[in-house]
């Protein structure tokens, strides 16, 4: 108990927090210049009053660290009872290929059992939260809707609504947070990449988004009529300090095996899309995300070969040489060369000097439209078909507007930091 009391002051003491004042439609906060970046998990002052005594369950990955040392190993070293342990795509380490099946396990450092959310099995139960009174949340997400991550949260949220748990949000920098980009997904093409109606770069840290499922009414509609029982559902969110939406943050962990550093990172929300058809995505290379290609382009583009590695055990394409494009470039260069927008006219581009453009998309098994896994990705059958027919890139941003105008003033609601614009 002494050692818990005497961290709180020395923490309380030495945090260079910035002053957070509640304001119209969120948070404001004072000038944040040349201050370096904390995360909400490092904001330990804040949160470690609201576990002490209780039992907590974890959603946690390798992202999840407090400064060098993983939040679970922090937290149990503090004298934190934590019972269980939640982990997302890729896994609570963060080692396994997009799509892999997870299975459930004991932490090997702390014996702590971990179960999967990831899969057939997405939602805790509440035989799994039963032993349970608080509930927290940490994860680095990247700011792009078919990033898992968020649709994660969505489901763990509503477990906690539905159990009638407190749940912490312990925000995160988004890297893609300085801009916002894309078509605005349409409800009949829902999916675990997709399940609200946001931009594919929609320009909010995870905590400022938990709001907006929370505020917007969201989640699924039976939660909002649960958390009556035992305990009553809250929302805390443990914000970051010395962060807004101009900062250009560094993630100093990688989020999942195929996003290695900023350069993927920053070209994702455009390249990602090439998940939806046949091309290589770069998976299976050293810049899955910034190259991208397939054989039967000409042979006098850039070429490389997907095989088979940690993180890609099955890439596309593997083992086949590949001509395409390269992206690369330092972080800075790569930033520039996206400018804060997805780079319509590169999909464009592939599409056009692909030889049989009837096999360009991928189709999933059955007819529906919904099955197409880049209308998915789009979060409608518009983009398709608009590259299909190759209307240009103004036509293709214009059709986007009237949504993206309705979101951007949504969004505004539930902001925590100073916005870009």
């Amino acid at each position: 108990m002494k050692q818990f009391l005497l961290l709180l002051v020395l923490l309380t003491t030495l945090s260079c927090h910035s002053q957070i004042r509640k304001g119209r439609g969120g948070y404001t906060r004072g000038s944040v210049k040349d201050r370096m970046v904390e995360t909400g998990a490092e904001n330990l002052s804040q949160y470690l009053p609201l576990l002490k005594g209780k039992k907590v369950a974890v959603f946690a990955n390798q992202t999840s660290v407090v400064g060098n040392t993983h939040l679970v190993d922090t937290l149990q070293k503090l004298g934190v009872n934590i019972r269980v342990i939640f982990g997302p795509e890729h896994g609570f380490r963060g080692k396994a290929d997009a799509g892999e099946a997870i299975s459930n396990s004991k932490d090997p450092l702390t014996g702590i059992p971990v179960i999967s959310l990831y899969g057939n099995k997405k939602k805790p139960t509440a035989d799994e939260l039963k032993d349970v009174d608080v509930m927290l949340f940490d994860i680095q997400d990247v700011g792009v809707r078919f990033y898992t991550y968020i649709s994660s949260l969505e489901y763990y949220m509503e477990a906690a609504m539905e159990s009638g748990k407190h749940l912490i949000v312990l925000d995160r920098p988004n890297p893609n947070g300085h801009y916002i980009d894309g078509p605005v997904l349409e409800k009949e093409y829902q999916s675990f990449v997709g399940m609200q109606s946001i931009p594919v770069v929609y320009g909010m840290t995870i905590g400022e988004y938990a709001q907006m499922l929370y505020g917007e009414q969201w989640l699924n509609s039976k939660a909002y009529s649960y958390g009556k029982g035992s305990g009553t559902f809250e929302l805390t969110i443990i914000p970051c300090n010395n962060y807004t939406h101009k900062t250009l943050y560094t993630l100093p962990v990688k989020p999942s095996p195929n996003l290695p550093d900023m350069q993927s990172v920053y070209l994702y929300p455009t390249t990602c899309f090439y998940e939806g058809t046949v091309l290589s995505e770069g998976r299976g290379t050293d810049k899955p995300f910034q190259i991208y290609g397939h054989p039967s382009y000409s042979n006098s583009m850039f070429s490389f070969t997907p095989t088979s590695r940690e993180g890609a055990k099955r890439p596309k394409l593997q083992d086949q040489v590949c001509y395409g494009w390269d992206q690369s470039g330092t972080p800075e260069e790569v930033r520039h060369r996206v400018a804060n927008k997805l780079q319509i006219s590169w999909i464009l581009e592939a599409y056009n000097l692909f030889p049989d453009k009837s096999q360009f998309f991928l189709q999933s098994q059955g007819t529906k439209k919904e099955n197409v896994f880049f209308n998915k990705l789009a979060g409608n059958s518009t983009l398709m078909q608009q590259i299909k027919e190759e209307e240009s890139e103004e036509i293709i941003r214009k059709s986007w507007e009237p949504a993206l105008s309705q979101f951007k003033n949504l969004r505004k609601k539930y902001l925590l930091y100073p916005d870009f614009e």
